[in-house]
C-alpha cells in the first residue's frame, strides 16, 4: 500500500540525536520513494523543502538561476531560521576581520554566476592537475609516517592521530606554508571549524583569536609572494588575474582560511568513515592489500558510502513545479546529497559498501552546476595515497571500541575511532 503524507510525520533532519546514531537512510528511502519533494517542518521562516532523489538534486544543482546560492539570499546550511541564524553567526565571526567590500574567494561557495565564475576562475588556477600532482611525495611521506606511528603505538586513536593530520599537513604544502608553522596552523584551523557538536564548542573569544591570527598570517604571507613567488598555491593565488584584476589580500587571507579549516575537515571524516567501512568489510579490505589497484575504486565507494557534506541548501527566485509540488519564489529547496547517493534509481544494492562498483556516479563533492568542489582533484590524491599506505603497511585493523560519531546534521563524520593497526 502506498504510504501516505502523514505518515512521514515523524521524519525531522533537524534532530541531531538522530544523526549522531548514524544518517538516517531510512528516513531518505521513505521520502525518495513516498515524498521526492517534502515540505519539511519548520519552526519560522520560509517553507524549507527536500529533495531526496539524485535526478531531482542535480537537475536543481544545474538551475542556479532559479535555485540560488547567493548570500544575499540567505545561507546555504540551516533547515529553518533557527538553523539559518545559527549558521550565519558562524560566517559573521569567520569573516570579522574582513575590510574588502567586494566578493572574495572565501564566499565563494554563497555566490552566483558571473560572479562566481569570475573567482573560480582565479582560484581553480591554484588547483591544476600539475599543482596538485607535485604534492604527490610529500603526502606520501606523511601519510605513511604517521600510519607507520600508530602502529608503534598500539592502541590509538585514528581521527585525531591520522586523518586529521594529512588533509592539514597537505593543504599547507600546497600553500607553502614553513613546517614549523604548520602546528600553530592546525591549532587554529580546529578553533575556526568549531561545530555544533558540543565536544568541540569553544569560547567564542579563542574563535575570534583564531580568525585575526590567521588573518595576520595570510597576510603577511600574501605579501611575501609578491615580493618573493614561489612555486606554491599562495604565490599562483596572488599572481593570478581575471579581467586584469588580482586577488585582493583580504581575499586571500578568507581563502587560506577556507582551505586550512573546512577543506580539510571533508576529507578527514571521508576517511574516518572509509576506514570503518574496511573494518566492518574485512573481506574488501584484505581486496585493497592483494590488489591494490583497486584502490582508486574503493576510494569513488567511500565517498558515496561517506558523503561527508550531507546537504546544500538553495534559495528559490522564482515560482516552479517539481513532482506535483508548487514551489514558490522566497522558498528553500535542500539537496540532500547523502540520500541522492544511495538512491536505488542509480546505484544498484546501494546500502551495500562495494569496492568494485562500477559506474559510480556518486555526487559526494556536489552534483553538477557551478559548485562542484574545487578541491576534488586533491581530495581524492590524499584519500587515494592513504587506502594505498594502509593496505601496503597494515595487515588488519583492529577495532578496539565503537567509532563515535559527530553530533551534527549537516557534516556526516566519525570524530572517534579506537583501533590498533597490526603490521604488514
Amino acid at each position: 500500500m502506498q504510504t501516505t503524507t502523514a505518515d512521514l510525520s515523524d521524519i525531522d533532519l533537524r534532530d541531531r540525536d538522530v544523526f549522531e546514531q548514524g544518517v538516517p537512510h531510512e528516513w531518505f528511502a521513505r521520502l525518495r520513494r513516498d515524498a521526492p519533494v517534502f515540505e519539511h517542518p519548520i519552526d519560522q521562516g520560509p517553507r524549507i523543502w527536500i529533495l531526496s532523489r539524485y535526478a531531482d538534486i542535480t537537475a536543481v544543482s544545474a538551475d542556479w538561476q532559479r535555485n540560488s546560492s547567493a548570500e544575499a539570499n540567505g545561507s546555504i546550511r540551516g533547515l529553518d531560521e533557527v538553523d539559518e541564524e545559527r549558521w550565519q553567526a558562524e560566517v559573521a565571526a569567520r569573516a570579522a576581520t574582513s575590510v574588502d567590500e567586494d566578493v572574495t574567494a572565501g564566499v565563494m561557495i554563497m555566490m552566483d554566476p558571473p560572479a562566481h565564475s569570475k573567482y573560480r576562475r582565479l582560484v581553480s588556477k591554484a588547483f591544476t592537475p600539475r599543482m596538485v600532482t607535485l604534492l604527490e611525495p610529500a603526502i606520501r611521506r606523511i601519510t605513511a609516517g604517521l600510519i607507520d606511528q600508530a602502529i608503534a603505538e598500539g592502541e590509538v586513536d585514528f581521527v585525531p592521530k591520522v586523518a586529521e593530520p594529512v588533509p592539514l599537513m597537505a593543504i599547507t604544502e600546497m600553500l607553502g606554508a614553513p613546517e614549523e608553522d604548520r602546528p600553530q596552523l592546525f591549532t587554529w584551523a580546529n578553533r575556526l571549524i568549531g561545530s555544533e557538536d558540543p565536544e568541540f564548542s569553544i569560547d567564542p573569544r579563542d574563535h575570534e583569536n583564531a580568525v585575526t591570527s590567521f588573518h595576520q598570517y595570510a597576510a603577511a604571507m600574501a605579501e611575501d609572494r609578491r615580493a618573493n613567488p614561489r612555486d606554491d598555491m599562495a604565490t599562483a593565488l596572488i599572481e593570478a588575474e581575471i579581467d586584469g584584476q588580482k586577488m585582493s589580500t583580504d581575499a586571500f587571507c578568507r581563502f587560506f582560511r577556507l582551505l586550512t579549516s573546512a577543506g580539510a575537515e571533508s576529507t578527514r571524516y571521508t576517511t574516518a568513515s572509509g576506514v570503518q567501512a574496511l573494518i566492518e568489510n574485512p573481506d574488501q579490505f584484505q581486496a585493497l592489500r592483494d590488489d591494490p589497484t583497486l584502490v582508486p575504486n574503493a576510494v569513488e565507494e567511500i565517498l558515496r558510502w561517506a558523503t561527508p557534506v550531507m546537504y546544500f541548501r538553495r534559495a528559490v527566485t522564482e515560482d516552479y513545479e517539481l513532482h506535483g509540488k508548487q514551489i514558490r519564489a522566497g522558498d528553500k529547496v535542500v539537496l540532500w546529497y547523502a540520500s541522492a547517493n544511495r538512491d536505488e534509481e542509480v546505484f544498484d544494492d546501494p546500502n551495500t559498501f562495494n569496492i568494485y562498483r562500477t559506474p559510480n556516479k556518486h555526487i559526494a563533492f556536489g552534483s553538477g552546476g557551478p559548485h562542484f568542489c574545487l578541491g576534488s582533484g586533491l581530495a581524492r590524491l590524499q584519500l587515494n595515497i592513504m587506502f594505498e599506505e594502509l593496505a601496503a603497511r597494515v595487515e588488519r585493523i583492529e577495532p578496539l571500541g565503537d567509532p563515535v560519531r559527530l553530533r551534527s546534521n549537516f557534516m556526516n563524520g566519525i570524530k572517534h575511532l579506537p583501533v590498533r593497526l597490526h603490521p604488514a
